[in-house]
């Protein structure tokens, strides 16, 4: 495991801040130093020093960071997680955009997963759709699903899961919308085709500004890796993102109330969701 100095660790933490807009403190030192020696041994390099440099100097297309990147980021999840949040969105967030559009002569319907992960989320959001609004196929109806991480998102495009990331599917979802195969389980291709991928960082500003016209997103578990200054910056740019009326869902240990007051606090049931007005 290469040896980083205190001076080395802090360079490190920097370079990833500026390019991802992550943010790791010195606890996480054991973490990124394992995270580096796998990076360093896939490029036959022994020297931390080296490394840094090149990370700094010598990667003008990214791909070294892009690499990196795809280890330092968790991607911890299983579908229909925090179900409660999901049922506000299925009983009250969802119905009540459908019905506005439907009044406006509108039929199409867009959905941002944001740091979607391996794509359960997006696959849930996807369920969740076409159970609630039957009529989702007869729409333009899209989920976005984006992540930093590359080899995320070739999870999220092959549509199979192992058995812990569907156990807390509902049975009747489960035969609806899943194939059992073998030990793992595929997304029906009905369902599968209101997901698409794109590769994303959340701290890309030029990217970040061509994300529009959404009336929902969803961003949990992901804002808690960014600092202030950083998570206020990608808040804006989901304002932006969101049509008016358009819903914002975060982790339950997340809050945006402290970062900015655009969003309009709404309680459904025992969940509290925010809304853009």
């Amino acid at each position: 495991m290469p040896d980083l100095s205190v001076e080395q660790f802090q360079r490190l933490s920097q370079l990833i801040y500026q390019k991802l807009g992550l943010s790791f403190d010195e606890k996480k030192i054991y973490f990124l130093k394992t995270r580096v020696a796998k990076r360093m041994a896939t490029l036959s390099m022994a020297d931390a020093k080296e490394y840094l440099f090149m990370l700094g100097y010598a990667d003008p297309l990214g791909l070294e960071m892009q690499a990196l990147a795809n280890l330092v980021t968790t991607n911890e999840t299983y579908m229909f997680r925090e179900y409660e949040q999901l049922q506000a969105f299925a009983n009250h967030c969802l119905p009540e955009v459908l019905s506005a559009k439907q009044a406006r002569g509108e039929r199409k319907l867009r959905i941002w997963c944001a740091g979607c992960s391996s794509g359960e989320e997006a696959y849930t959001l996807a369920m969740i759709l076409q159970e609630v609004f039957p009529q989702a196929q007869s729409w333009d109806c899209e989920i976005v699903a984006t992540d930093i991480d590359e080899n995320m998102l070739r999870k999220v495009i092959a549509a199979r899961y192992g058995c812990r990331s569907v156990n807390e599917v509902p049975e009747e979802y489960r035969e609806k919308y899943l194939i059992e195969d073998g030990d793992e389980w595929l997304v029906r291709r009905r369902t599968a085709a209101l997901v698409q991928t794109l590769h994303l960082n959340l701290n890309d500003r030029m990217a970040m500004r061509a994300m529009r016209g959404f009336d929902f997103i969803f961003c949990r578990n992901v804002l808690i890796y960014f600092d202030d200054l950083s998570r206020k910056a990608v808040v804006d740019h989901f304002y932006n993102a969101l049509n008016p009326g358009g819903y914002i869902f975060l982790g339950h240990s997340e809050s945006i109330g402290r970062v900015t007051t655009a969003f309009k606090l709404k309680r459904f049931e025992n969940h509290l969701v925010y809304v853009k007005e």
